[in-house]
């Protein structure tokens, strides 16, 4: 990545990594893209991705609703599932929750990443 100082306009870069994604329910696994540092406050993967792959949907007890860049709330897309999953990435290995969202423009195969701890 290239450094830039404070004077220079500030360059976007885009990190994308390979992971895994694991069924709790079932052990099987695939390999997703993921991109790392998003800009989201969580982690998210496309409800088409879910259905494709036939992740199992939890329901949750409240509605999550979405910001869009300038802070106002998105009411046409609402998080209502999660998913509950094993991540993978080179000897790192995380159960977690991801947030599904139903977003035209994500990627059937791409996951959004906050970051690896």
């Amino acid at each position: 990545m290239e450094i830039k100082n404070k004077e220079e306009e500030e360059l976007l870069r885009e990190v994308i990594v390979k992971i895994g994604l694991e069924r709790i329910d079932t052990q099987k696994g695939i390999t997703v893209e993921a991109l790392l540092d998003s800009g989201t406050t969580e982690l998210v993967i496309s409800l088409e991705l879910v259905r494709k792959k036939r992740f199992k949907l939890k329901k949750i007890e409240r509605l999550i609703y979405i910001r869009n860049v300038d802070r106002t709330f998105n009411n046409k897309r609402l998080i209502e599932y999660i998913v509950e999953v094993d991540i993978y990435y080179q000897e790192h290995r995380e159960r977690t929750e991801i947030d599904v969202i139903g977003h035209a423009s994500l990627s059937p195969t791409t996951i959004l990443y906050n970051s690896i701890q």
